[in-house]
Order: structure tokens, then sequence, then C-alpha cells
């Protein structure tokens, strides 16, 4: 017969190996759209999930207090007509992107450009269009040039593997890249990422989404914190920084240094990698 004392052992580590085993798998926050990501980067819930610094999903809204700001009046539309008419005519994105799909899009991500100050709202805002200016070249692009070319498939990733004949290339306004993003990213926002890569590239709402997505995991407590809009190019492409492509960093700054003027805010210390 089986003691009292190891029965109560039992279930101790079961308790454990469950609440271990739901870390692992939301790392990268990759959540279900029931739980949190903690500033850790796993999923689950209550306080050490849903707390201080809680990344995405059903915070809690006491520990991650918006500014009131509104990001409709920010990104008016002469705001974000500016960037997109500079787009050629024949540029896939242009009658791809859309303020309404934009708008849609930060429905779903509620501390984006309301967290911190009013000012820091709009540059948040602002650095998040300095990189999709860049990367899609003033929304011409709705995927990586010669994407479909390149490798960007992790082997080994047994969490998020990659689907035979799919391309995990880059693709949206910040250019989604490689299978251990597409698979949370589509977790997070309800497709297939994995067997449906090329939803980012059909639907302009999804697209936005995967942006934000990555925008709030990875570089909006950078730009909210006040560590400048530096650690942000980091973020995004480091391979830029420390000399690795200099023209393009400085385009990155530039195209801040322009949103940031039109929004009416001083840009910061801190602006190159």
């Amino acid at each position: 017969m089986v003691s009292l004392n190891v029965l109560r052992l039992i279930s101790v580590v079961g308790i454990l190996v469950g609440l271990l085993s739901g870390s692992v798998v939301g790392q990268n926050c990759g959540c279900a759209a029931n739980l949190c990501c903690s500033q850790y980067g796993y999923c689950g819930t209550g306080n050490a999930y849903c707390g201080t610094r809680c990344r995405q999903g059903p915070c809690y809204s006491s520990s991650t207090p918006t500014n009131g700001a509104s990001v409709a009046d920010i990104v008016t539309p002469a705001f974000f007509n500016g960037i997109i008419n500079q787009a050629g005519a024949g540029c896939a994105g242009k009658n791809f992107y859309s303020r309404n799909a934009f708008l849609e899009a930060v429905k779903s991500y509620p501390r984006f450009g309301q967290t911190g100050s009013q000012e820091d709202s709009k540059r948040e805002i602002a650095a998040f269009f300095a990189h999709v200016t860049h990367e899609t070249g003033h929304f011409c692009y709705k995927e990586e040039i010669n994407g479909a070319s390149k490798d960007y498939c992790q082997r080994g990733n047994t969490q998020y593997p990659c689907v035979p004949g799919k391309g995990y290339f880059g693709r949206g306004p910040i250019q989604l890249t490689w299978n251990y993003n597409y698979g949370p990213a589509g977790r997070a926002i309800g497709f297939d990422g994995l067997n449906a890569p090329e939803t980012v590239a059909n639907d302009p709402i999804i697209s936005f989404k995967t942006a934000l997505w990555f925008w709030m995991n990875n570089v909006h407590s950078i730009i909210t914190s006040g560590q400048g809009f530096g650690p942000t190019i980091r973020a995004i492409n480091g391979g830029e920084c420390n000399g690795g492509n200099s023209a393009a960093v400085q385009a990155r700054v530039n195209y801040f240094r322009q949103y940031c003027s039109q929004l009416g805010v001083a840009p910061g210390n801190n602006l190159s990698c």
C-alpha cells in the first residue's frame, strides 16, 4: 500500500510538472487567447503572469495602466497617407496596407501607443512607423525581396517545426521571419502560422497584427522605458548594428526623427545602435 506521504509527494510533483510544462510551451509568448504572457516570456494566469510587466493577453489593467492616448488621433489619415503615398503605383503593398487595417489590428494590443506619458506614446508610434517604413519601403512591399529563395527554417525546433514546402521569409509591415516566430505569432493571433505563413501577406489586418505582436513582445518595453530608439534597431535587426549596415541604421534613425517632428515630440537620446 502506498503511504499518504508518498501520495502527497506525487501530487505535488504532478502540479509542479504541470506548471513547468505550461511555462515551457509558452516561451516566445505564443500564448492562447485566455493566457497572459509574463515578463519572462511564459504563458499562464495569475499575478506572476498577468501582473507586473505582463507582455500580452488579459493582463491586469491595474498593473499595466494606459495613459488614455488615442492612437487614431496620433496616426491621422494625413500621417499614414504621407508614408504610403510615397510607394509607387505598382507596389504590391499600395492597395494592401491601410490605416483602417492598422487601427483594427491595434484593438488587439491596447498597450501599444498608450504607455507612459503622451510624449512616450508619440515616440513609440514614431518608432514603429520608422521601422515599418524602412522594412516595407513606404508600404511598397508585403514580402521580403527574393525572400522565397532564402531558408528561414530553424531545424530541430520541435515546438514550431517547419512544414515541408512552406517558406518562413519576411512578410508584413515588420518582416516576420523564421518558423519560431510564425508559429507563436499564429497561435497568439489566431491563424496557422506554420501551415499557412502566406496569410501574413494575404490578410492586411493579420499582417499588421503580426507586426504589433512582434513589437509588443520584443520592442515595446525598450522604447517605453526610455532606452532610446537605438536599441529598437538591435531588437528588430541587430545585424545592421556595429557596422553591419550603417546606411540602413541611419535610414531608420532619419525616419524616426522625421516622424517625431511630424508628431511634435523630441526624439530623445541614444538614437543609433
